[in-house]
């Protein structure tokens, strides 16, 4: 399901000459005054925890270094990656406060002075290392993509993170060829639809999608056979693949880890690109990360060795971003996923499109696992309307409840009280005739 990008206001431009003739007029009149500065909303982490300390802010344009691209934000990704950001439970995250985001997409800005690749008014989509999440982003011209031009922005913000996960997973990593079987955790997601759409481009290849009952309808189109993420999982994929599976997707980790690497053929490949069973609750919780990593066994190379099968770790952000050449690589997969994208192979799977302002309902769907595809955000998009009265507590609707009750029983006793008087007085009536 795809929400509409809202169509933008048409705005008529005054003159040139009298534009000039304002400009001067007003120039004059602020003679001697300094001019403000130029403010932007920003989606703000203030500390790490829950949803409280996601805020919008307004903040200074941001100025342009050596080598970057300033980007006007039309559009941002949110992935689960955002969400364990929110809790500080990813690997060495900014100091707070900082602005939230690894994707956006929209215009040119302003380049600096070094930068020959771009130019104003370039459609683009960015993936920068967090402050994603914002009218205005400077980005090192190295993590930034030109977007082909029959492609909309939408399209582009919805499919290039997703699909470069995907690529790299299916064709880099796990090398799935004509006739292999696949697990694929997470199936409903960005990144589980994008692995599908790439599968279904190779013939012959069975996929056993893992995701929650409620989005089973959904996705059951792009699978070969779905399981409910909260049953007996090993026991279910033994029924369908009693020789077990040549390749595991996993974005879960914990104990899963341990179950999935026994499901593998000979010359399988267990390849894990997330761990999202570390977040619980809506707050960090020191026990399910420690459990998380403590729950899995410890698998030495002779092992591996003996049982013809390999492990494979993969993290984009840290291809990206902190590993030589990276950048080059990723570069390339995101020119190959736009070469997929017009030959209809890879398309935009949008779950849902939310205003900068709602960007915590965004959040907590993501949280709660109940999207199936991209999720966005529009700065284009008015909020959501929001009940001006606060919400009340549960303590609270119980207290009503129970007053609610008891005025309910009393006004049942007065009742009967009137009745019996009422009784009483026809009685009374009766035997004065």
């Amino acid at each position: 399901m795809t929400d509409t990008q809202p169509s933008a206001e048409t705005k008529t431009e005054a003159p040139a000459e009298t534009k000039a003739v304002q400009e001067v007029g007003q120039d004059a009149g602020k003679a001697g005054e300094a001019e403000p500065p130029k403010e932007m909303r920003a989606v703000i982490l203030n500390g790490f925890g829950g949803l409280k300390s996601v805020k919008i802010v307004r903040r200074p344009e941001p100025a342009l270094a050596d080598g970057e691209v300033l980007i006007r934000v039309q559009l941002c990704g949110v992935s689960f990656q955002d969400v364990m950001v929110r809790q500080g439970v990813t690997e060495a995250p900014p100091k707070t406060p900082f602005i939230l985001g690894f994707e956006c997409a929209g215009v040119v800005a302003a380049v600096a002075d070094d930068v020959e690749n771009f130019k104003v008014g370039d459609r683009v989509v960015a993936l920068p290392d967090h402050r994603a999440w914002a009218e205005l982003v400077p980005v090192p011209s190295k993590y930034v993509y030109q977007v082909p031009e029959p492609m909309p922005l939408q399209e582009a913000a919805a499919v290039t993170l997703s699909y470069t996960v995907a690529y790299l997973l299916v064709h880099d990593l796990a090398n799935i060829m004509p006739g292999h079987t696949v697990l694929l955790h997470s199936a409903g997601g960005a990144v589980g639809q994008a692995v599908c759409a790439l599968l279904q481009d190779i013939k012959g290849v069975t996929v056993v999608g893992i995701a929650s009952k409620n989005k089973h309808e959904d996705i059951k189109a792009s699978v070969t056979h779905l399981i409910d993420r909260a049953g007996d999982i090993h026991a279910e994929v033994r029924k369908v693949c009693p020789d077990g599976v040549d390749v595991v997707l996993d974005s879960q980790g914990g104990e899963e880890c341990n179950r999935g690497y026994t499901l593998l053929k000979p010359l399988g490949r267990y390849i894990l690109f997330g761990s999202s069973s570390i977040v619980t609750g809506e707050t960090k919780s020191i026990l399910s990360v420690v459990k998380s990593w403590w729950q899995v066994d410890k698998v030495s190379p002779l092992r591996l060795y003996e049982d013809n099968r390999g492990i494979i770790g993969f993290n984009l952000r840290r291809l990206l971003h902190h590993q030589s050449g990276g950048h080059e690589k990723v570069r390339k997969v995101v020119d190959m996923v736009y070469k997929l994208w017009q030959s209809g192979v890879a398309k935009a799977h949008i779950d849902s499109t939310y205003a900068l302002e709602d960007v915590t309902d965004a959040m907590t769907k993501m949280h709660d696992r109940k999207n199936v595809g991209k999720l966005l955000l529009d700065l284009s998009m008015d909020p959501r309307p929001r009940p001006t009265t606060p919400a009340k507590t549960k303590k609270e609707e119980k207290k009503d409840d129970k007053e609610n009750a008891e005025k309910d029983s009393k006004d049942s006793k007065d009742s009967k009280e009137n009745g019996k008087n009422e009784k009483e007085e026809e009685a009374k009536a009766d035997a004065k005739k």
